[in-house]
């Protein structure tokens, strides 16, 4: 479990280079707060940004989805402002950097589907009545 947070903390942070690459207006001044900046995000994802998606369910209905970009575009931003060496000029760079991780997310997982021969099972318990999925 705890290697499962270390690769997510460590695909966080590469998408996030990429972002600093790729964004103009996104920029880590230091590794360390690349590294840093992953981490905040990844918890700002893990307590915060299901409140956020609960509270604006209504608008992502009504756009589609498309309204969830916004939500991860406030915790790009959010980390900017919680990390000194990781910075966002706007919040135009935020969303671009959001959309880029989101299809790094997406890229990352049909490449998982791909390699795991397009099977892929979260959660493996074995009850005693038999396999439960």
């Amino acid at each position: 479990m705890l290697l499962g947070f270390f690769f997510i903390w460590l695909v966080t942070a590469f998408g996030l280079w990429l972002a600093t690459l790729l964004v103009p207006g996104v920029k880590a001044k230091t590794t360390g707060g690349l590294l840093l900046a992953a981490l905040v995000l990844g918890l700002i994802n893990a307590f915060i940004r299901p409140l956020l998606w609960f509270l604006t369910l209504p608008l992502t209905v009504l756009t589609f989805g498309l309204f969830a970009l916004i939500v991860n575009a406030f915790t790009i931003w959010l980390t900017a402002t919680m990390v000194s060496n990781f910075e966002v000029r706007n919040f135009g760079s935020a969303l671009l950097a959001a959309l880029l991780m989101a299809l790094l997310g997406l890229v990352g997982f049909i490449l998982m589907q791909w390699f795991m021969g397009g099977e892929i099972h979260w959660m493996y318990m074995r009850g005693q009545q038999g396999v439960y999925l």
